[in-house]
C-alpha cells in the first residue's frame, strides 16, 4: 500500500474528531484493530514524505519501524510521534509470536478499504510485518497498546516556512511521543502559542528573525519541557537544531 502525503490546516478553534481509544496520552490497554504492510523486504516506500511532516522517516531516526494509521487512530495528525507495541491476534492463518513496536508516522489513505473510518488499522513496513505475522496473511487482526517513546539524544527542531511563516517540526520525541501544544520565545518577546498545521508541523506568523529562540513543548500526557535558547540569534531557514534533552 503506498504512502499518501497531504496538506491540511488545523488552527485553533478547529472540529477535531474525537480519539479513537488508545491515541490520547499513555494510555497502556490493549485495543483491536488490524494491519497490513505496504512496500518490499528493503522498506521500499518508508522513504517517502508521509502525513506527519517528518520526510524521510529513515532521515529523521525513525527508520523501518513505522506505520501508518487509520483515520480513526490517525487524529487529524495529533498522534504523529506517538508509539505502539503490536503483536498479532492468535490466528493459524498467519499470525506468528512477539510483537513490534513502531512510531506512528503517516496517515494510511482514507479511501483504502481497511483505513476508512470507524475501522482501525496499521499500515506496517513489510520488514516489521514479517516480525508479527506471515507474507502470506495479508491483512492480520492485531492487539496494539500505547507504550512510551525510547529515543536517542535530545528532540530535533527542524525550522522551515520563512520570516512571516516560521515552522517548526519536532522529531525524535520520547516519552508520549506525540505533541499537544508548541510555544516559542524569542530573546525579545514572551511566549507565543504556535498552531499546529498539519502533521506535527507547528507556526506562529511572528518575525523572529536575529533573536535566539526558545521551545517549549507539551506532549499528549500533559508532560512540559522547556528548550532554552535551542535557537541561536544566527538560526537559518533548513536547518536542525539539537534540544540535548529529551522526555
Amino acid at each position: 500500500m503506498a504512502t499518501w502525503f497531504m496538506f491540511i490546516s488545523y488552527g485553533h478553534g478547529a472540529d477535531v474528531a474525537e480519539p479513537s481509544p488508545g491515541t490520547n496520552g499513555l494510555d497502556t490497554a490493549w485495543y483491536d484493530a488490524r494491519a497490513t504492510y505496504y512496500g518490499d523486504i528493503h522498506g521500499i516506500g518508508t522513504e517517502l514524505e508521509g502525513a506527519c511532516g517528518y520526510g524521510d522517516p529513515n532521515k529523521h531516526g525513525y527508520g523501518l519501524a513505522t506505520a501508518a494509521l487509520s483515520t480513526a487512530l490517525f487524529n487529524n495528525g495529533a498522534t504523529c510521534g506517538a508509539c505502539y507495541e503490536i503483536m498479532c491476534a492468535p490466528n493459524p492463518q498467519g499470525c506468528l509470536s512477539g510483537s513490534i513496536k513502531i512510531t506512528a508516522t503517516n496517515l494510511c489513505p482514507p479511501d483504502s478499504t481497511w483505513c476508512n473510518l470507524p475501522n482501525k488499522h496499521f499500515d506496517l513496513s513489510l520488514p516489521m510485518f514479517i516480525k508479527i505475522a506471515q507474507v502470506k496473511a495479508g491483512i492480520v487482526p492485531i492487539r496494539y497498546r500505547r507504550v512510551p517513546c525510547a529515543k536517542t539524544g535530545g528532540v530535533k527542531f527542524e525550522v522551515k516556512g520563512n520570516p512571516s511563516f516560521l515552522t517548526i517540526l519536532p522529531y525524535n520525541v520520547g516519552g508520549a511521543g506525540d505533541i499537544k501544544a508548541v510555544y516559542v520565545k524569542g530573546s525579545k518577546t514572551g511566549w507565543i502559542a504556535m498552531s499546529r498545521n498539519w502533521g506535527q508541523n507547528w507556526t506562529t506568523n511572528v518575525n523572529l528573525a536575529g533573536q535566539s529562540v526558545s521551545l517549549r513543548v507539551t506532549t499528549s500526557d500533559e508532560v512540559t519541557k522547556d528548550f532554552t535558547d535551542v535557537m541561536p540569534q544566527s538560526w537559518g531557514f533548513g536547518q536542525t537544531f539539537d534540544g540535548k534533552t529529551n522526555f
